[in-house]
C-alpha cells in the first residue's frame, strides 16, 4: 500500500502470478475496498482505493480460477529487525542469533504468521519459496538491511510444518540453486533438503532436578560412556529395517544403558545430513536434530528420558568442516560467505569438505550460538568436539605447499584457537555442568586447561595415544608382547597432562579395521579372554571410559552404518559373558573411589609392577582419598602364574573384587577363591605381600577388606 501523491489515494500492488482476480477488503471488517487491475502478464496487480486517504490493515482476496483464499500481504508489515541485532551480528557478539534469525512463528498485529532472517550480504535478491506462493521466488522478496547483509520478511498464515528455503540471486545477478536455511530448527526428509518452519519451545520439560544438580566437579566423579550411533543400535527389521524413533530409542535404549551402568550417552551427530554415509559427520542444519527418528519435539522427549534416568547425553558436534552440498552453506550468497576463500584454508581434501572462516565474526556467531542453541533448547550435557586438530593446524593432511602460514610463519590456526576457547568459555559461564570434549590427536599442549592459563579450555581430550599403543600391544602375538611391554605403560607418563577420557570408539570398527575383538590375538577363546582383560585394564586406568556400541558384547563384524548390531549374539555364552564383565565394571567403577575420584591427577596412581616384561605382567595401585585403595594386576600372556608376589600397603586380608577369568564371564575359573591375606614379606618397596595366582590372560582387581 502506497500513498500516490497525484491523485491524493491510496494504491495497493501485488504481484500473485497464478491470480485472475485479486480484491482488497479491510482488514477489520472483511468489506471489499476495491478491485486490483491486472497491469503486467506475468501477475502484477495495482488498484487505486476510492474512499481510503489513511493506511489500514487490509487483505487481498485472490480467486486463482478453481478457489478463492483471503491473504494479509506481507508487505504491510514494518520491519521487526532492531538496529541492534544488525549490529551486535555483525560485530559477532551475537551469541544467540539462533533467538531471530532462520524461521520464527509469532502474530504481529493479530495476524499469525513466520519470520524469515537470512544473512546474504552478497546477494541482490533473496526471496523466501515454498508451497504458500507455490517455489515462486518473485512473490516474497526480502527486505535488505545493507549494513549486516541481513534479509527479512513476515509472512503471514505461515505456520509452523511449513515447507520452504530461500531463492537467492548472487550480485552478478545469476540465481543459485535453492538454499536450506542455515538456521533451520527443522528439516523435511533428510533426502530432500527443505527446511521446516519449527517454534522453539512448545515442550514441557521434566528434568529440573537433573539440570540443578549437573553443576558438579565432574572431573572427580565416574564418567563411563556409551557411544551410539542412533541409526543402527537396533533397527526393525520385519518392517522393512526401518529406524527406531527417538520414542522407541528412549524405551530400548535408554534402560539398556541404565542397566549396564553407564553414566552417560554420546551419540554420533544428529544435526541434520544428507548422506547416511557420512554418519552424520557432515552437517547441513546443525540447528535442524535429524527427521530419521522424529521431530525436534520428539528429540527433546529422549533427552528428558535420560536425564530422568539419571544418564547424562553428550552430542557429537562438528564445527570443523561442512559439506559441499549446493543446498547448503557453501557458496552461500554467490560468495565464499561461510567458508575460507582461499582454498589452503578452506577446502579439507581429506573429506571433500569446506573449511568455515573463523576469522569472520558472522560464522563465529553461527557456530556459538549453535552450541548455546543446543545447551539452552535441548538441555544437552555435553559436546565433543570433533576433528579438532583439523581446526588448530592450518597444514593439517596437507603437503608443502597447499597451506598458508598464519601471521608470525606459523602452523597454528589462530582465528580457530581463538573460536574455540570462546565457545568453551561461553557455555561454561552460561551452562555450569555442561561438559566441552575434544577430539584432538596431536601433541597441541593445554587442550584440557582453562583458557585463562593459556588452555584451549576443553574439560575432557580423547586419549587416541593411550588407544593406539594399548590396541597395537593387544593385536600382538602373546610371545612377543615382552618385546613392546612399554605400549602398556607409555600412556602413565603424560596421563596427568590433560583431563582424558580413554575412548573406544566407532573410528576404531570401521573401513576394514575390524571389531574390537578381532583385533585381540591369538584363536577364539584367547581373543575372548584378552578383550576382557584388556576391557577391565580400561576401566581401571586413570581417565574416564568410552566405549563404541556392540563392543560391549564383542560385536564379531565391523560396525556397519546401515544395519542393526548383532544382537542375537548374546545366546552365546562367550558374548553375554562380555557383556556381564561390563556391567560388573561399571558398578565396581562406580561404587569404588580409588577408580574414579583423583582420575585426573598423579595422587590416584602408584606403579607396584610396571616392569615385568619377561611374564607380561603390570599391577598397580589406584587411590580414592581416604577410601581404600584398589589394585590391579593384568597377566597378557596365555600362560598361569602361581605363587605370583606383589607388595601392598597395609598387612591384612585382600579381597578379589574382580576377576575377568570368572566362569560368570566365560572364563576358566581360575584364581585367588576370593581373597588372601598378605604375608610380612616384603616386596616393591612396601614390607608386606600378597602371593596369588594369575590366571592366564587375565586383569585382577583387589581390595582391602578392613580399611583402618
Amino acid at each position: 500500500m502506497h500513498y500516490v501523491q497525484q491523485v491524493n489515494r491510496l494504491a495497493v500492488r501485488a504481484f500473485v502470478p497464478w491470480a485472475q482476480t485479486v480484491e482488497v477488503l479491510d482488514g477489520k471488517s472483511g468489506v471489499k475496498v476495491g478491485v486490483l487491475d491486472q497491469v503486467h502478464d506475468e501477475g502484477l496487480f495495482e488498484g487505486i482505493l476510492k474512499r481510503r486517504r489513511t493506511r489500514f490493515a487490509y487483505l487481498l482476496r485472490i480467486f486463482d480460477g478453481s478457489q478463492t483464499v483471503e491473504v494479509a500481504d506481507p508487505y504491510q508489515f514494518q520491519s521487526v529487525l532492531t538496529d541492534d541485532q544488525c549490529h551486535l551480528f555483525s560485530e559477532g557478539t551475537s551469541e544467540r542469533a539462533y533467538e531471530w534469525l532462520g524461521a520464527h512463528p509469532k502474530e504481529i498485529d493479530g495476524v499469525e504468521g513466520t519470520i524469515f532472517v537470512v544473512w546474504a550480504p552478497n546477494a541482490s535478491r533473496v526471496s523466501v519459496v515454498g508451497d504458500f506462493n507455490r517455489w515462486d521466488g518473485r512473490c516474497h522478496v526480502m527486505r535488505n538491511h545493507p549494513g549486516s547483509g541481513l534479509w527479512e520478511i513476515f509472512l503471514p498464515h505461515v505456520l509452523r510444518g511449513a515447507l520452504y528455503k530461500f531463492e537467492i540471486c548472487t550480485a552478478e545477478g545469476t540465481l543459485l540453486p535453492l538454499k536450506a536455511d542455515p538456521y533451520a530448527f527443522a528439516m523435511h526428509q533428510p533426502a530432500d533438503t527443505v527446511s521446516v518452519v519449527w517454534d522453539k519451545g512448545g515442550y514441557h520439560w521434566h528434568d529440573q532436578e537433573w539440570m540443578e544438580q549437573r553443576r558438579q566437579d565432574y572431573l572427580g566423579l565416574p564418567m563411563s560412556i556409551y557411544e551410539v550411533h542412533l541409526a543402527s543400535w537396533k533397527r526393525v527389521p520385519d518392517e522393512g529395517n526401518r529406524y527406531l524413533s527417538y520414542h522407541e530409542l528412549a524405551d530400548q535404549l535408554i534402560p539398556y544403558v541404565k542397566e549396564l551402568g553407564f553414566t552417560h550417552i554420546q551419540i554420533m551427530p544428529i544435526s541434520e545430513y544428507p548422506f547416511d554415509g557420512s554418519w552424520g559427520y557432515q552437517p547441513i542444519g546443525l540447528f535442524a536434530p535429524t527427521r530419521r527418528f522424529g521431530t525436534p519435539a520428539d528429540f527433546k522427549y529422549f533427552v528428558d528420558r535420560c536425564h530422568q534416568a539419571d544418564i547424562g547425553l553428550l552430542l557429537d558436534w562438528v564445527p570443523g568442516h561442512f559439506p559441499t552440498d549446493e543446498h547448503g552453506l557453501g557458496r552461500f550468497d554467490g560468495s565464499y560467505l561461510y567458508e575460507h576463500e582461499d582454498p589452503r584454508r578452506g577446502f579439507h581434501p581429506d573429506w571433500n569438505t569446506l573449511v568455515y572462516n573463523y576469522e569472520r565474526r558472522e560464522v563465529v556467531t553461527y557456530l556459538l550460538s549453535n552450541a548455546h542453541y543446543w545447551c539452552d533448547q535441548y538441555h544437552v550435557d555435553g559436546l565433543r568436539m570433533d576433528a579438532v586438530a583439523s581446526m588448530l593446524y592450518l597444514d593439517y593432511s596437507r603437503k608443502d605447499g597447499d597451506w598458508s602460514p598464519n601471521m608470525h610463519g606459523g602452523r597454528e590456526n589462530l582465528a580457530a584457537v581463538d573460536l574455540l576457547r570462546l565457545i568453551n568459555e561461553r557455555i561454561h559461564a552460561a551452562h555450569p555442568g555442561v561438559i566441552m570434549i575434544a577430539e584432538e590427536s596431536t601433541a597441541w599442549p593445554g587442550v584440557s586447561h582453562p583458557t585463562y592459563s593459556g588452555g584451549l579450555g576443553f574439560g575432557f581430550k580423547w586419549n587416541l595415544g593411550w588407544m593406539h599403543d594399548t590396541l597395537d600391544y593387544m593385536g600382538r602375538e602373546s610371545i612377543h608382547r615382552k618385546y613392546h611391554h612399554s605400549l602398556l605403560t607409555f600412556g602413565l607418563l603424560y596421563a596427568f597432562s590433560e583431563n582424558f577420557i580413554l575412548p573406544i570408539s566407532h573410528d576404531e570398527v570401521v573401513y576394514g579395521k575390524g571389531s574390537l575383538l578381532s583385533k585381540m590375538s591369538g584363536d577364539e577363546k584367547q581373543r575372548f579372554a584378552t578383550l576382557r582383560a584388556y576391557l577391565a585394564f580400561m576401566w581401571t586406568q586413570p581417565g574416564k571410559k568410552l566405549l563404541f556400541m556392540g563392543c560391549e558384547f564383542a560385536q564379531l563384524r565391523e560396525w556397519n552404518h546401515d544395519d542393526s548390531l548383532d544382537w542375537q549374539l548374546l545366546e552365546e555364552p562367550m558374548h553375554a559373558g562380555v557383556q556381564q564383565l561390563l556391567k560388573d565394571l561399571n558398578h565396581l567403577y562406580r561404587c569404588t573411589p580409588a577408580l574414579h575420584q583423583l582420575d585426573c591427577e598423579s595422587a590416584g596412581f602408584t606403579w607396584l609392577i610396571p616392569d615385568d616384561s619377561d611374564n607380561s605382567v603390570i599391577a598397580y595401585l589406584r587411590h580414592g582419598g581416604s577410601h581404600p585403595p584398589a589394585i590391579v594386576v593384568s597377566n597378557l600372556t596365555p600362560m598361569e602364574r602361581q605363587q605370583y608376589r606383589i607388595g601392598v600397603p597395609k598387612a591384612g586380608f585382600y579381597n578379589e573384587i574382580l576377576n575377568t577369568d570368572s566362569e560368570f564371564y566365560g572364563g576358566s575359573n581360575l584364581g585367588n577363591m576370593g581373597g588372601v591375606t598378605s604375608d610380612d614379606c616384603a616386596a616393591h618397596s612396601y614390607e608386606d605381600s600378597i602371593s596369588i595366582t594369575l590366571p592366564p590372560l587375565t586383569t585382577l582387581i583387589f581390595q582391602m577388606h578392613h580399611h583402618g
